[in-house]
């Protein structure tokens, strides 16, 4: 099944740059989210921290 998928692709004629792009956006996402994690505020990581936490059912 691997040769057949193989061999459509190569008859595609500029498939070569989406494997390019995909890599492009998995690495920009990664940066941007090792990023904002670096710059939040620890105040804010500890109130979203706590959301599970808390008891928004009044029966508990």
């Amino acid at each position: 099944m691997l040769k057949f998928i193989k061999g459509h692709m190569e008859s595609i004629t500029g498939i070569e740059i989406y494997p390019l792009i995909s890599l492009v956006i998995f690495f920009t996402f990664f940066v941007v989210l090792f990023w904002w994690v670096f710059t939040s505020k620890k105040e804010y990581i500890d109130k979203v921290s706590n959301i599970p936490l808390e008891s928004t059912n009044p029966k508990n």
